[in-house]
């Protein structure tokens, strides 16, 4: 079993799970309408029962033609009153999460969800969401809001950005390598800065969050100097700022090198790598060509103007902006992953656990190292190999993350850990999941508009989630008088009826030998 093709197989199995999980409901056409303005022109929202939802604000210009590949512009104004009452296209990206992909280069939009009424004397407090899909899918309009924003009373504002090759191609000479997927959301940021007052939200309490990729772009603009001053606190869901740089969905950031070679791979792939002027050319390649010649997976590059260092690198030494941190990972991030593999046709087994440990683990002695520490003994090792991806990428990354940012900033960390959370796919998978990637998000927002079928005791784990989450949004304290005391310096354990800190997910998860094994 190659590397490749163990990749290829995992981001199959990540875009199964966002294809059904994250489709949209078909829209209806809303009772009512409610009109707001923004600097650029009115734009006509929904008004729904105890919300009003404002789809496919431009944040920026499209960047298409000469924009493709270059900082985002600021969007033009526009006369007459702007329809925003249902989703723009998202982000050019291959089918899976989105039905049929895209190919719609002007998709830099963003989505407000804000309580109905006059709201309190105050200015509500923001939260900007940053959707994950590995850089390469996923958008904003996914995250229906509003629970969120009705019972936490924030306003929360979700963003697409420039995806896969279209957002961080890397190549000498072109401003903003390795970037523009960043860039973007701090165009989102900017603009809220400057607009969001209009929606009743506060523009001076900002929280940006996000999970998995979403997560890793909070990392980086953690530690980008041109995100100063853009957000006042931080939420990180599945997205560690110390992912190992060997694994294969694991790094926030890589080298600009790396990011460059993999440019120059991409510009041979479409035809572009002896051409005269390769950018020319890039440029006028066919979106769905990219996207075919792109790889499963992207990252931002670092060692850049806009994200000058590793994001660990620069948190370890103190660069980064010291805002309150609320950080966590899923109890059993890998399992999804591992049960691709698994129905992909490669059973984990006593005789095959040591190839695939290999395939994963090259380097000279790690893979032995891991199956001591993991051992199979069974037939069906899948969840053990699910523990192996879910350790070594999230839960002990998130541990070392908050190892680092504890006495910088005040931090609060979580583990989702309800082990009969709503499947994200459908059939039945080869074991149990548990709480795999992505399974706390339908606690905190319906994807694609689709409300998952919860008990009675999940309901109350995803308003206490909620709680906590909009809490930190306000006065960075998560604690509140309605639910059990989170105190730092613990994990809070999240699972229906049992909300409780701990002190051992360390050692659940092998993160002393996972930090030996370097």
């Amino acid at each position: 079993m190659s590397m490749h093709r163990v990749l290829t197989t995992l981001g199959c199995a990540l875009t199964a799970v966002l294809a059904t999980a994250w489709s949209a409901a078909s829209p209806t056409q809303p009772a009512t309408t409610t009109t707001v303005r923004t600097h650029d022109g009115l734009v006509r929202g929904a008004a729904h029962d105890g919300y009003r939802t404002f789809e496919g604000i431009p944040y920026a210009a499209p960047p298409e033609g000469r924009l493709r590949w270059a900082p985002p512009h600021r969007a033009a104004p526009w006369s007459g009153i702007r329809d925003a009452t249902r989703p723009a296209s998202a982000c050019p990206q291959p089918a899976g999460e989105v039905p049929g992909g895209s190919t719609d280069e002007d998709c830099l939009h963003l989505n407000v969800t804000t309580p109905d009424g006059p709201g309190p004397a105050r200015p509500r407090p923001v939260i900007v969401w940053l959707h994950g899909g590995g850089f390469t899918t996923g958008a904003g309009s996914s995250y229906d809001a509003h629970r969120m924003a009705t019972r936490g009373d924030v306003v929360v504002v979700t963003v697409d950005y420039r995806l896969g090759t279209l957002g961080f191609l890397a190549h000498g000479g072109l401003p903003g390598s390795g970037t523009f997927g960043l860039a973007d959301q701090q165009a989102a940021l900017r603009w809220v800065r400057a607009e969001i007052g209009a929606f009743g939200g506060d523009a001076h309490n900002v929280t940006l969050a996000g999970e998995s990729a979403g997560g890793y772009s909070v990392c980086a603009q953690l530690a980008s100097p041109a995100a100063a001053g853009l957000f006042d606190r931080a939420i990180i869901e599945s997205g560690p700022c110390t992912g190992r740089p060997d694994q294969p969905f694991a790094p926030s950031s890589v080298p600009l090198s790396t990011a460059r070679a993999a440019g120059a791979d991409l510009a041979a792939k479409v035809g572009c790598g002896s051409a005269r002027d390769i950018l020319a050319c890039l440029r006028r390649v066919n979106v769905s060509r990219l996207l075919a010649a792109q790889d499963t997976d992207q990252q931002p590059a670092h060692t850049t103007p806009l994200l000058p260092g590793d994001p660990a690198a620069a948190i370890a030494a103190g660069r980064f902006h010291h805002v309150p941190v609320l950080i966590g990972n899923n109890h059993d991030e890998g399992n999804g992953w591992a049960a691709g593999i698994v129905q992909a046709g490669h059973p984990v087994t006593p005789d095959t656990w040591p190839d695939v440990a290999a395939t994963f683990f090259p380097a000279t002695g790690q893979a032995k190292a891991i199956v001591r520490e993991y051992p199979v003994h069974r037939t069906d090792g899948g969840p053990v190999f699910g523990a192996v991806i879910g350790d070594a990428n999230f839960a002990c990354p998130t541990a070392r993350t908050d190892d680092l940012l504890t006495g910088q900033v005040p931090v609060w960390r979580y583990e989702f850990a309800d082990e009969h959370a709503p499947p994200l796919t459908p059939g039945t998978p080869p074991f149990p999941l548990g709480a795999p990637h992505a399974s706390e998000l339908p606690y905190l927002f319906d994807l694609g508009g689709r409300p998952r079928d919860l008990t009675a005791a999940q309901h109350r784990l995803a308003d206490a989630m909620i709680d906590y989450w909009t809490r930190f949004a306000r006065t960075a304290d998560p604690n509140g008088p309605s639910s059990p005391h989170w105190p730092r310096q613990t994990v809070l354990s999240l699972a229906p009826d049992h909300v409780v800190p701990t002190r051992t997910a360390q050692s659940r998860h092998h993160c002393a030998f996972w930090n030996a094994l370097g």
